[in-house]
């Protein structure tokens, strides 16, 4: 014999099994393809590997021109110090002109040899770093490069050319170190003209 209200727990059962069980079909169509799925996120990590090498090779060049500018420009500093050493020299040699050089005796002209031997040697070893000389004499003028002192009548050249290099300017790589200090030549005065001469 069996319990009449096992028997009527049991139908229930079985009719609400029956009408909450999903239907196969409508399950595949709610539920994401993981195939789908899977391709997605493979096309979202090889975007974002993509852009992630990007910015290393970004960062690998930007670093590889930060240390060849450390190397370039580093010493910047101690080259401007050095300049003043080498503007010395150079005035010391122009101190004597060539006719006191021709009187000098021996020993006088060793040392002024010895003098230019150093000074040629100072330059090559600041050249050598990148640090070069340069005088812009009769060129345009460059505010970039070049620093005016003063304003000189010259007849040989146009307006805002340099006339006069006062002290010769230095650059390092394509920086520059020191500008040039010079005159600039302005153009002439003319003369009033009178126009009521007879």
């Amino acid at each position: 014999m069996t319990d009449p209200t096992a028997r009527q727990e049991q139908a229930l059962a079985e009719t609400d099994t029956g009408q909450s069980k999903p239907d196969v079909q409508s399950e595949t169509i709610a539920a994401p393809d993981p195939l789908t799925e899977a391709q997605r996120e493979a096309a979202d990590f090889r975007d974002r590997l993509l852009r992630t090498l990007a910015e290393m090779e970004n960062l690998r060049k930007r670093t590889e021109r930060e240390v060849a500018d450390a190397r370039l420009y580093g010493i910047a500093t101690f080259a401007r110090d050095v300049l003043g050493v080498a503007d010395n020299m150079d005035r010391a040699l122009q101190a004597l002109d060539s006719e006191l050089r021709e009187k000098a005796d021996a020993g006088v002209k060793a040392l002024l040899d010895g003098v230019e031997l150093t000074e040629r040697e100072l330059h090559k070893v600041l050249e050598k770093h990148g640090v070069r000389k340069f005088s812009p004499q009769g060129e345009k003028f460059d505010p970039n490069v070049h620093q005016a002192m003063l304003e000189l009548e010259a007849s040989d050249l146009p307006p805002g050319h340099v006339a006069q290099v006062i002290q010769a300017g230095y650059m390092i790589g394509d920086r520059v170190l020191r500008p040039a200090l010079v005159a600039v030549a302005k153009a002439r005065k003319t003369p009033p003209t009178n126009d009521n001469a007879v």
